[in-house]
């Protein structure tokens, strides 16, 4: 029998393996017996410290962070601007002092936007939370978020408007905005006359009627400063609100644009020659004060002598304030005036006046001008006649 370590002869030579080391061969019950797997190789030490593997684990989760992040921000940037669920232009009121949490409750309850969180996070992302406005607002039909939210951080709100006429009181003008259903808040104290600027003003809901207020004292202000600043510098008039005082009479006394300098003008050469404007607006700010006449009331011929004092047909100069708060125009008119010898003016039936420089021509034109009442009374009387006969018919 063989011993393990035998070499087998081949051809009658000992055999050998092509390296020239010995062939071994094993017995059959080595040949049946496990063979054992080699041994793993020892881990580094390096590999075993804990720091590696906590940093290993740390960096992994990063990797998957990072990965997780750039998936969400994929899907949060295509989802900000994509259509949005609103199916028709939609108006919403966002309340002053109104967080982030409760706009975005707001949107989602009238179906501007589908999630609030997603309104929160984007906003916050952008860091624009602080820049969200207040206001009334129109949204239209599929907003994106990103429409949203650009719209309240710009104050894209509805635009409301209250037009204050020229020539109203104060009084009045405190009326027309307390009929107005958008403007907030109370209006404790009347202005004074003639420190507010008719105009047309803007604002958004939420806004206060007295902060139109504040706005008109603000205009009429720097309005007056200017004038003032630019007026012809020989004019009978020594103060800022002295010019507003007749710039009130001139408002109330003509309407006609083209007329103003020149109605300017004869109060002007009024007061340069000492003479009583003898204006009737007066006479009714004298009896009625900024509450204004009844539209039933006439002018009686003994108003005209009543001792008001407002009444500039008994009071030498200019009343002891505005009348009415006058517009940019006549304020204009009166800071350059036309340069003219009138000292009279009536109206002539057409809206305008005639204007005259001696008393002789006035009473002319003062007699043409009731003949043309005459006639218009005549001419309505008879008007209202017909009504009532075609009504009895």
């Amino acid at each position: 029998m063989m011993t393990e370590e035998q070499d087998l002869p081949e051809n009658g030579q000992n055999s050998k393996s092509s390296d020239n080391r010995p062939i071994h061969l094993k017995s059959p019950k080595e040949v049946l017996r496990p063979v054992r797997p080699p041994a793993a190789p020892r881990r580094s030490r390096h590999a075993r410290n804990p720091w590696v593997i906590a940093f290993n684990l740390i960096f992994s989760v990063a990797i998957l962070g990072i990965l997780a992040a750039g998936g969400f921000f994929f899907w949060g940037s295509q989802n900000y601007v994509a259509k949005g669920p609103l199916e028709k232009t939609t108006r919403v009121i966002i309340n002053r002092g109104a967080n982030v949490r409760t706009i975005g409750d707001i949107l989602s309850r009238n179906q501007i936007i589908e999630s609030p969180l997603f309104f929160w996070a984007s906003v916050r992302v952008q860091k624009k939370e602080n820049q969200l406005k207040a206001g009334e607002y129109l949204f239209e039909k599929g907003a994106s978020m990103e429409d949203v939210v650009n719209k309240l951080v710009e104050g894209k709100a509805v635009i409301h408007k209250v037009t204050i006429p020229e020539g109203r009181t104060s009084q009045q003008i405190v009326e027309i905005l307390r009929e107005n259903e958008i403007l907030t808040g109370e209006i404790k104290d009347i202005p004074e006359e003639g420190a507010l600027l008719p105009n047309t003003y803007t604002f958004d809901r939420g806004t206060s009627r007295g902060e139109i207020l504040d706005r008109m004292k603000a205009d009429q202000k720097k309005a007056l400063d200017r004038i003032w600043e630019n007026r012809v510098k020989d004019l009978p008039l020594k103060t800022p609100e002295e010019l507003v005082i007749l710039a009130s009479i001139v408002e109330k006394e003509t309407g006609q644009a083209d007329e103003r300098s020149r109605v300017a003008g004869v109060f002007i050469n009024r007061l340069r020659q000492g003479i009583r404007l003898q204006s009737d607006p007066t006479i009714i700010y004298g009896l009625f004060g900024g509450r204004g006449k009844p539209s039933d009331r006439p002018i009686y011929k003994s108003d005209i002598t009543k001792k008001t004092d407002y009444n500039t047909y008994v009071i030498k100069a200019l009343p002891p304030g505005p009348i009415a708060n006058p517009g940019l125009a006549a304020m204009e008119a009166v800071a350059n005036p036309s340069v003219t010898k009138d000292l009279y003016f009536v109206a002539d039936g057409t809206g305008g006046h005639a204007f005259a420089e001696t008393l002789e021509d006035h009473n002319r034109n003062v007699k043409r001008w009731r003949q043309i009442e005459k006639e218009r009374l005549e001419k309505e009387g008879k008007e209202n006649k017909e009504k009532k006969d075609d009504t009895k018919g």
